[in-house]
C-alpha cells in the first residue's frame, strides 16, 4: 500500500500537509507493532479511513489529522500527544471520536435515536460524526477480515446505526454502499439473484438507452446543447426494497435504471437551470411524462448540495424510463458529495461545506421524520439480540425469552423462570425484538410443562421441551403402573385391559402413558380407578354374568383358527414372549416375521432386515408366522432413518420440523459432514406408532430441498 502524503493526499496546502503529516507519523511509530486479522499492519485502517475522510467526503486536513490520533489512543491510550502542539480543534475531535468508541450497542438497545443522542452528547464538533461513518464504511469494505462471530455484530450495528444516521445526514453515496455490503451478508441468495440478473441485463439497458436517445440528437444538436449519456442502476438493496415493497419480481422493478443526462456547460448558475429545463422540456415532448414523479432539485437543492431534475417518461413500447437532468459540475457534486470541492475551489466549496456541516448539527440534535420504507429493515425471518456480557444471539422471529433460554443452553432453557428485558421483568413466554438485551432467570425445581410448546419457535427448542415432557410422563406412568398394581394385588381385584381401556376412553386419555402418569402425580385419584372396577362387578354379579379378563394383547390365535401364528400389537412390554429385532426395528404395520432365540424367546424382524435371508435359509424350523393386531395400540416403536442432504445449514431444522409435524418424536439425531462430497449425513432415531405414519415423515422428507437420499435402516 502506498503510504506517499503527497500522492495521497494531493489536495491539501502545504500547512495541510504537514499537519496531517504529523499526526501520521505518531501514528505510525505507535502502531507499528499492531496487526489486523489478516496479519496486515494496523496502519491500514486509519490511512484507509483518511482517504474516505479526504478524497469521498472531501473533509479538511485538520480532521484526517484527528482519524490518526483517534486510532492511536485508541489502541495505546498512553500516547502522550502535549508536546506536539496539535490544534485544539483536532484535539476536540479525537476526543469526541473516542468518547463514541465507547459506546455499546446495548448500551442504546440498537436504537438509532438514542445512539446518536449519545454522539451529540460526546461531540462538541459535527465533522466528528461524519468522522464516525467514514471508519465504519472502511469497517464494512473489509468485512472478511474480521471472524464470524465479530462480523454478525458490525453488519447488525450498521444497519441499525450507521444507515439511518449517514441517511439522515446526505451521505446518500455511503449510505447506499453500506447498504449493498450489508445485503450481501444478510441475504446472500438474494444478492446474488439480483446482482446476476442485472449483469444478464445489462445489454437491454445499452439498448434501451441508445433507442431513448435516437429521436431526440437532431432536436439537441440544432440547439447547440452539448452532452453525454450515463446509465445509473439502481443498487441490489435499493432494487430488493422495491420487489418486498410492491411485491413484484425483480422483472416488476421498472426503474431499475435512470437514463443521466450531464450536460457540458460554464459554470454560471442561471446558465446551468435555464440548459436543464430545456433539455427536460424536449425531453417531455418526445416522451410521455408523468407529472406526480417529477423531483425538482435544481430550484431548491437538496441540503447536502444535491441538484438534478428526475422525471419518468414512458416510451413507444409502454416501457417506464426514469431520466435524469444535471450538468458536469452537478454530476461531480452527486456522484463525490462534498469532495467534489477539489475539482472546484474557491468560496463555493467553503460555503457549501458550512451550510453541510450545520445541518448535520441541526439534524443530530432535532431529529428529521424519515419514513420507515427510507431505511433499512432487519431480515424478517431473524431478529438479533443480546446477553448482558453484550454477546449477540440470532433468533428466528417471533421468538420469546424461552426460545432465548434454549439457545444458550438446554439445561438453562429447562430452569427458565422468565427473564429481564432491558432490566424489566418479563414471564418466560414474552416476545423479543431486534436490540433487546435478555438477562435469563433460573429456579432450581422449575419443570417444563406442556404450554411451554406453545411459547417457543424454534426446533432445538421444541424437540427438547417435548423430549423432556416424554421422560418426564414415562417415569411418572412407570411410578403410576407400579402403584396401581400393588394396590389391585392389596384389593384382590383384577383391571383387564378391556375395562381399562373402558374406563380411559370415559375419562378422555388418549394413551396408557397418559393414564399411568395421572395415577402417578396424583391427578387421577386411586381409589377412582377401585371404585370404577366394583361398579364393573356389581354390574356383572347383577346380570348374573362373569367378568371376563380380556385375553391378553400380546398372543391370541389367527382369525382361519390356526394357532401356530403369533399375534402381537404395537407395545413392546417387559414380560412378553416376544421383543423386537434391534437390527431392523420393526413398526407396526411392516411386514415381519418372528425367530425363536435359544435365551431371549421370540425375536421379531422385518422380512427386509438384513438377516432375514440368512435366518430364513439356516434355521427355517425356528420361523414363527407372526401378524399384527388388527388395530395399533397407544405404544411406540423406534425406527432408524438416515439421510444424505447438500452441505446447507437450513437443511437440518428443515428435517427436525418435518419430523414434528407428524405423530413422531426424535430420539437422536446425529450430522457427519463429508467435505469431500460436499454432503452432511444424518442418522436419526424416531419413535412412531406405526409404518404410515414413518413413510409419511420419509415421504415428506425426501420432497425437501437439498434432500439427495432417504433410507430406513
Amino acid at each position: 500500500m502506498n503510504m506517499d502524503l503527497h500522492d495521497s493526499f494531493p489536495h491539501y496546502d502545504a500547512a495541510g500537509l504537514a499537519l496531517v503529516g504529523k499526526a501520521f507519523h505518531v501514528a505510525e511509530n505507535a502502531l507499528a507493532q499492531d496487526l489486523r486479522d489478516n496479519g496486515h499492519p494496523f496502519l491500514e485502517h486509519p490511512w484507509n479511513v483518511a482517504l474516505i475522510v479526504s478524497d469521498e467526503i472531501g473533509l479538511q486536513a485538520e480532521c484526517v489529522a484527528a482519524v490518526f490520533l483517534h486510532e492511536t489512543l485508541r489502541k495505546h491510550p498512553e500516547t502522550d500527544l502535549k508536546g506536539f502542539h496539535f490544534p485544539e480543534e483536532v484535539l476536540t475531535m479525537v476526543e469526541g471520536l473516542g468518547k463514541i468508541a465507547t459506546i455499546k450497542p446495548k448500551d442504546t438497545q440498537l436504537e438509532a435515536e438514542n445512539y446518536k443522542k449519545l454522539i451529540v452528547q460526546y461531540s462538541t464538533d459535527p465533522r466528528v460524526t461524519v468522522l464516525k461513518i467514514a471508519d465504519r464504511l472502511e469497517v464494512m469494505r473489509n468485512l472478511d477480515l474480521f471472524p464470524k462471530s465479530s462480523r454478525e455484530r458490525k453488519v447488525l450495528e450498521t444497519l441499525m446505526l450507521y444507515i439511518p444516521l449517514a441517511h439522515q445526514l446526505g451521505l446518500y453515496n455511503i449510505k447506499s454502499e453500506m447498504e449493498d455490503i450489508y445485503f450481501r451478508y444478510a441475504e446472500p441468495e438474494q444478492y446474488r439473484l439480483i446482482t446476476n440478473k442485472l449483469k444478464a441485463s445489462e445489454k437491454d439497458r445499452e439498448k434501451l438507452m441508445s433507442e431513448f436517445i435516437e429521436p431526440l440528437k437532431k432536436t439537441l444538436s440544432a440547439a447547440g446543447i452539448r452532452y453525454k449519456l450515463k446509465i445509473r442502476t439502481k443498487t441490489a438493496y435499493s432494487i430488493f426494497k422495491k420487489m418486498k415493497a410492491q411485491k413484484v419480481p425483480f422483472e416488476g422493478v421498472y426503474d431499475v435504471f435512470a437514463i443521466r443526462f450531464i450536460i457540458q456547460c460554464d459554470e454560471d448558475h442561471k446558465t446551468e437551470q435555464d440548459l436543464c429545463w430545456k433539455v427536460y422540456s424536449y425531453v417531455t415532448e418526445e416522451y410521455e411524462p408523468d407529472t406526480s414523479r417529477l423531483r425538482d432539485w435544481i430550484t431548491n437543492p437538496k441540503p447536502n448540495g444535491y441538484e438534478s431534475l428526475h422525471i419518468t417518461v414512458r416510451n413507444k413500447d409502454n416501457t417506464y424510463l426514469e431520466v435524469q437532468i444535471r450538468t458536469q459540475r452537478m454530476d461531480d457534486v452527486a456522484e463525490n458529495g462534498h469532495a467534489a470541492h477539489w475539482s472546484y475551489k474557491g468560496i463555493r466549496h467553503e460555503e457549501t461545506m458550512d451550510k453541510w456541516l450545520q445541518t448535520v448539527r441541526f439534524t443530530l440534535e432535532h431529529p428529521q421524520e424519515t419514513k420507515p420504507e427510507d431505511l433499512p429493515q432487519p431480515p424478517s425471518r431473524e431478529i438479533f439480540v443480546f446477553t448482558p456480557s453484550g454477546e449477540l444471539r440470532i433468533l428466528g422471529a417471533g421468538s420469546s425469552v424461552l426460545d432465548f433460554a434454549f439457545n444458550i443452553h438446554t439445561n438453562i432453557g429447562l430452569r427458565c423462570t422468565g427473564a429481564r428485558v432491558n432490566g424489566k421483568a418479563v414471564p418466560i413466554k414474552e416476545k423479543l425484538k431486534t436490540g433487546d438485551v435478555v438477562e435469563i432467570m433460573t429456579g432450581k425445581n422449575q419443570k417444563p410443562s406442556p404450554d411451554w410448546v406453545n411459547y417457543v419457535v424454534s426446533s432445538k427448542a421444541r424437540t427438547k421441551i417435548r423430549q423432556v415432557l416424554h421422560e418426564m410422563e414415562y417415569k411418572k406412568a412407570a411410578e403410576g403402573k407400579e402403584l396401581l398394581s400393588r394396590r389391585l394385588k392389596n384389593w384382590k381385584l383384577e383391571f383387564p385391559d378391556e375395562m381399562m381401556s373402558e374406563y380411559m376412553k370415559k375419562l378422555r386419555y388418549s394413551s396408557v402413558n397418559s393414564f399411568f402418569a395421572a395415577i402417578g402425580e396424583g391427578t387421577l385419584d386411586i381409589n377412582a380407578v377401585k371404585a370404577y372396577i366394583l361398579e364393573r362387578e356389581a354390574q356383572a354379579a347383577e346380570e348374573n354374568k362373569p367378568v371376563e379378563a380380556a385375553p391378553g394383547p400380546w398372543k391370541a390365535s389367527s382369525p382361519g383358527g390356526s394357532d401356530d401364528i403369533l399375534v402381537i400389537n404395537a407395545r413392546n412390554l417387559k414380560g412378553l414372549e416376544y421383543k423386537m429385532a434391534k437390527c431392523c426395528n420393526p413398526v407396526f404395520g411392516d411386514d415381519v416375521f418372528g425367530f425363536v432365540t435359544r435365551t431371549e424367546g421370540i425375536k421379531i424382524h422385518r422380512i427386509t432386515c438384513p438377516n432375514a435371508a440368512r435366518l430364513l435359509e439356516l434355521y427355517p424350523y425356528r420361523i414363527q408366522k407372526v401378524r399384527w393386531a388388527d388395530t395399533p395400540s397407544s405404544g411406540s416403536f423406534q425406527a432408524t432413518v438416515r439421510v444424505t442432504a447438500a452441505m446447507e445449514p437450513s437443511v437440518i431444522n428443515q428435517i427436525i420440523d418435518i419430523v414434528n409435524t407428524f405423530k413422531a418424536s426424535l430420539r437422536s439425531f446425529n450430522v457427519n459432514e463429508n467435505a469431500r462430497a460436499g454432503t452432511y449425513e444424518i442418522t436419526m432415531k424416531i419413535s412412531v406408532p406405526t409404518n404410515n405414519e414413518l413413510d409419511k415423515v420419509t415421504s415428506q422428507i425426501r420432497l425437501g430441498k437439498n434432500i439427495l437420499r432417504v433410507t430406513r435402516q
